[in-house]
């Protein structure tokens, strides 16, 4: 049923989803915050039903998002030192050039640092595309989350329909 709490949670779930890709927004905290809101706003138990498990993919994806990238890091050499700072970086970067900002300084400190830890392109390289393919990982793993979320919301939107 379309009703205007349904229309705001949905627009705030698309908002968050844009800023997953567009990192300036908590993109999948704003997700699951709008599943939150219509919970409060049906309360039902179907509603609340689909909160909970709408927390539940929250943790499992939050997890995912981090060890899942992390384990491949490791497991090529790049330390997950080189990626905060690179992260760091990239926060930075956003501010000083927008949108192209964060991409340029995050793959450019992960070059940089790894070119001094090897004092060779060749594996400077390899490891700055393992960390890009690792945060692109990342990124998948969190829009996956926040697609999850997002169809759980509907099947509880169509199951809370008088």
């Amino acid at each position: 049923m379309i009703t205007a709490t349904n229309v705001l949670v949905l627009l705030a779930m698309l908002v968050g989803t844009v800023g997953i890709v567009l990192p300036v927004l908590p993109g999948l905290f704003i997700v699951w915050a709008a599943t939150l809101l219509w919970a409060v706003e049906v309360h039902s138990t179907a509603g609340w039903t689909v909160f909970w498990v709408a927390t539940a993919i929250y943790v499992l994806g939050l997890v995912a998002q981090y060890l899942v990238p992390a384990r491949r890091m490791r497991a090529t050499g790049v330390d997950s030192k080189v990626i905060g700072v690179a992260l760091v970086a990239a926060v930075i970067g956003l501010f000083v050039i927008p949108l192209v900002g964060a991409p340029i300084a995050f793959v450019g400190s992960v070059y940089v640092m790894e070119r001094l830890k090897h004092g060779t392109h060749e594996r400077a390289w390899l490891a700055t595309r393992h960390a890009v393919r690792a945060v692109m990982l990342s990124m998948g793993i969190e829009l996956l989350t926040a697609m999850l979320i997002i169809v759980t919301w509907g099947v509880g939107v169509l199951a809370t329909r008088p």
